[in-house]
Protein backbone atom coordinates (compact mmCIF):
# COMPACT_ATOMS: atom_id res chain seq x y z
CA UNK A 1 0.00 0.00 0.00
CA UNK A 2 1.29 3.63 -1.25
CA UNK A 3 1.14 5.43 2.23
CA UNK A 4 2.23 8.96 0.30
CA UNK A 5 1.26 10.53 -3.36
CA UNK A 6 3.41 9.40 -5.94
CA UNK A 7 5.19 13.18 -6.58
CA UNK A 8 5.83 12.90 -2.67
CA UNK A 9 7.30 9.68 -2.51
CA UNK A 10 9.74 10.46 -5.66
CA UNK A 11 10.51 13.26 -3.42
CA UNK A 12 11.28 11.62 -0.57
CA UNK A 13 13.24 9.45 -2.77
CA UNK A 14 14.95 12.32 -4.15
CA UNK A 15 16.08 13.53 -0.65
CA UNK A 16 17.21 10.36 0.72
CA UNK A 17 19.86 9.96 -2.10
CA UNK A 18 21.44 12.40 -0.36
CA UNK A 19 24.57 11.64 1.88
CA UNK A 20 23.96 11.34 5.46
CA UNK A 21 19.80 11.23 4.84
CA UNK A 22 18.29 8.29 6.16
CA UNK A 23 14.55 7.75 4.93
CA UNK A 24 12.78 9.34 8.21
CA UNK A 25 14.83 13.13 7.18
CA UNK A 26 14.36 12.58 3.82
CA UNK A 27 10.48 12.19 4.67
CA UNK A 28 10.89 15.65 7.02
CA UNK A 29 12.42 17.05 4.37
CA UNK A 30 10.39 16.42 1.72
CA UNK A 31 7.30 17.57 3.90
CA UNK A 32 9.16 20.41 4.78
CA UNK A 33 9.39 21.49 1.34
CA UNK A 34 5.45 20.74 0.64
CA UNK A 35 5.04 23.13 3.63
CA UNK A 36 6.50 26.19 2.40
CA UNK A 37 4.62 28.90 0.03
CA UNK A 38 4.92 28.42 -3.25
CA UNK A 39 7.54 31.36 -4.20
CA UNK A 40 9.86 29.57 -1.95
CA UNK A 41 10.00 26.37 -3.25
CA UNK A 42 10.02 27.45 -6.30
CA UNK A 43 12.88 29.82 -4.81
CA UNK A 44 14.95 26.33 -4.00
CA UNK A 45 14.35 24.68 -6.83
CA UNK A 46 15.95 27.64 -9.12
CA UNK A 47 19.10 27.52 -6.49
CA UNK A 48 19.65 23.87 -7.67
CA UNK A 49 19.20 24.13 -10.88
CA UNK A 50 21.30 27.15 -11.13
CA UNK A 51 24.32 25.83 -9.15
CA UNK A 52 23.97 23.02 -11.35
CA UNK A 53 24.26 24.58 -14.38
CA UNK A 54 26.63 27.55 -13.34
CA UNK A 55 28.95 25.82 -11.46
CA UNK A 56 32.07 24.13 -13.36
CA UNK A 57 35.70 23.85 -12.50
CA UNK A 58 38.55 26.54 -12.46
CA UNK A 59 41.04 25.81 -15.04
CA UNK A 60 43.92 26.07 -13.13
CA UNK A 61 42.95 24.84 -9.69
CA UNK A 62 39.93 22.54 -10.23
CA UNK A 63 37.94 24.06 -7.49
CA UNK A 64 34.02 24.72 -8.16
CA UNK A 65 33.79 28.19 -9.86
CA UNK A 66 31.32 30.44 -11.93
CA UNK A 67 34.33 31.61 -13.91
CA UNK A 68 36.70 30.44 -16.01
CA UNK A 69 39.24 30.67 -13.68
CA UNK A 70 38.58 30.87 -9.69
CA UNK A 71 39.05 33.94 -7.21
CA UNK A 72 41.80 32.02 -5.51
CA UNK A 73 43.99 31.60 -8.43
CA UNK A 74 42.88 34.97 -9.72
CA UNK A 75 44.24 36.18 -6.63
CA UNK A 76 48.04 37.82 -7.30
CA UNK A 77 48.66 38.41 -3.57
CA UNK A 78 48.30 34.60 -3.35
CA UNK A 79 51.66 32.87 -3.15
CA UNK A 80 51.57 31.51 -6.56
CA UNK A 81 54.66 28.97 -5.97
CA UNK A 82 53.21 27.26 -3.60
CA UNK A 83 50.42 24.22 -4.17
CA UNK A 84 48.26 22.96 -1.85
CA UNK A 85 46.59 19.32 -2.95
CA UNK A 86 43.23 18.46 -1.41
CA UNK A 87 40.87 15.49 -2.23
CA UNK A 88 37.61 17.70 -2.49
CA UNK A 89 36.23 21.34 -2.82
CA UNK A 90 35.24 21.61 1.27
CA UNK A 91 38.70 21.11 1.63
CA UNK A 92 39.74 24.55 0.58
CA UNK A 93 37.27 25.75 2.45
CA UNK A 94 38.46 24.26 5.69
CA UNK A 95 42.15 25.97 5.11
CA UNK A 96 40.43 29.38 3.84
CA UNK A 97 38.40 28.91 7.39
CA UNK A 98 42.34 28.85 9.41
CA UNK A 99 43.32 32.42 7.21
CA UNK A 100 46.62 30.65 7.76
CA UNK A 101 47.34 29.46 4.25
CA UNK A 102 48.50 32.30 1.38
CA UNK A 103 49.17 29.70 -1.39
CA UNK A 104 46.94 28.13 -4.00
CA UNK A 105 45.13 25.08 -4.17
CA UNK A 106 44.62 22.07 -6.63
CA UNK A 107 41.53 19.77 -6.02
CA UNK A 108 41.25 16.39 -7.01
CA UNK A 109 37.96 15.37 -6.81
CA UNK A 110 38.48 12.28 -4.99
CA UNK A 111 40.91 10.10 -4.04
CA UNK A 112 42.65 6.85 -5.31
CA UNK A 113 40.62 3.78 -4.39
CA UNK A 114 41.01 0.37 -5.84
CA UNK A 115 37.65 -1.08 -3.93
CA UNK A 116 35.56 1.71 -5.42
CA UNK A 117 37.58 1.35 -8.85
CA UNK A 118 39.05 4.96 -8.64
CA UNK A 119 42.11 5.22 -10.21
CA UNK A 120 44.42 7.51 -11.29
CA UNK A 121 42.68 8.97 -14.74
CA UNK A 122 39.21 9.31 -12.12
CA UNK A 123 40.87 12.04 -10.65
CA UNK A 124 42.34 15.25 -11.66
CA UNK A 125 45.87 14.44 -10.98
CA UNK A 126 47.44 14.70 -15.03
CA UNK A 127 45.93 18.33 -14.58
CA UNK A 128 48.31 18.48 -11.36
CA UNK A 129 51.38 17.18 -13.18
CA UNK A 130 50.57 19.59 -15.82
CA UNK A 131 50.68 22.32 -13.34
CA UNK A 132 53.72 21.74 -11.81
CA UNK A 133 55.60 21.38 -15.17
CA UNK A 134 54.54 24.59 -16.65
CA UNK A 135 54.06 26.77 -13.28
CA UNK A 136 56.99 27.88 -11.46
CA UNK A 137 56.01 25.58 -8.50
CA UNK A 138 58.77 25.11 -5.66
CA UNK A 139 56.60 23.15 -3.21
CA UNK A 140 53.77 20.83 -3.42
CA UNK A 141 51.50 20.41 0.00
CA UNK A 142 49.83 16.88 -0.02
CA UNK A 143 46.92 17.29 1.97
CA UNK A 144 44.86 14.46 1.84
CA UNK A 145 43.03 12.80 4.15
CA UNK A 146 45.35 10.52 6.56
CA UNK A 147 43.49 7.74 5.84
CA UNK A 148 43.94 4.75 3.51
CA UNK A 149 42.64 5.92 -0.02
CA UNK A 150 44.26 9.49 1.35
CA UNK A 151 47.42 8.17 2.23
CA UNK A 152 47.38 5.92 -1.20
CA UNK A 153 46.84 8.96 -3.48
CA UNK A 154 49.64 11.08 -1.30
CA UNK A 155 52.15 8.64 -2.00
CA UNK A 156 51.08 7.93 -5.81
CA UNK A 157 51.98 12.05 -6.07
CA UNK A 158 54.47 12.52 -4.53
CA UNK A 159 56.59 9.56 -6.78
CA UNK A 160 54.97 11.10 -10.04
CA UNK A 161 56.41 14.24 -8.85
CA UNK A 162 59.71 13.16 -8.14
CA UNK A 163 61.43 14.16 -11.40
CA UNK A 164 60.61 17.70 -10.77
CA UNK A 165 62.72 19.61 -8.65
CA UNK A 166 60.46 20.47 -6.21
CA UNK A 167 59.71 20.36 -2.34
CA UNK A 168 56.78 18.02 -1.40
CA UNK A 169 55.77 18.08 2.18
CA UNK A 170 52.85 15.81 3.66
CA UNK A 171 50.38 17.63 6.19
CA UNK A 172 51.57 17.19 9.92
CA UNK A 173 49.36 14.79 11.75
CA UNK A 174 48.94 14.28 15.78
CA UNK A 175 47.59 14.91 18.71
CA UNK A 176 44.55 17.26 18.57
CA UNK A 177 44.08 20.71 21.06
CA UNK A 178 42.75 19.88 23.68
CA UNK A 179 43.63 15.76 23.56
CA UNK A 180 44.85 13.32 26.22
CA UNK A 181 47.45 11.18 25.42
CA UNK A 182 45.91 8.45 27.09
CA UNK A 183 42.97 8.41 24.46
CA UNK A 184 45.50 8.86 21.37
CA UNK A 185 46.20 5.89 19.07
CA UNK A 186 49.53 4.39 18.36
CA UNK A 187 49.48 5.48 14.86
CA UNK A 188 48.13 9.23 15.64
CA UNK A 189 51.27 9.32 18.39
CA UNK A 190 53.07 8.16 16.17
CA UNK A 191 53.05 10.61 13.37
CA UNK A 192 53.09 13.38 16.07
CA UNK A 193 56.25 11.92 16.97
CA UNK A 194 57.79 12.15 13.56
CA UNK A 195 55.79 15.83 13.01
CA UNK A 196 57.38 17.05 16.18
CA UNK A 197 59.66 20.67 15.76
CA UNK A 198 61.72 22.89 18.00
CA UNK A 199 60.48 25.30 20.26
Amino acid sequence: MDYFAPPVERLIEEFAKLPGIGQKTAQRLAFHVLTLPREEAERFADAIRDAKSKTFTCKRCQNLTDSEICPICANAAREQKTICVVADPRDVIAFERTKEYKGLYHVLHGTLSPMNHIGPDDIRIRELVQRVAEENTEEVILATNPDTEGEATAMYISRLLSPFEIRTTRLAYGIPVGGHLEFVDEVTLSRALEGRREL
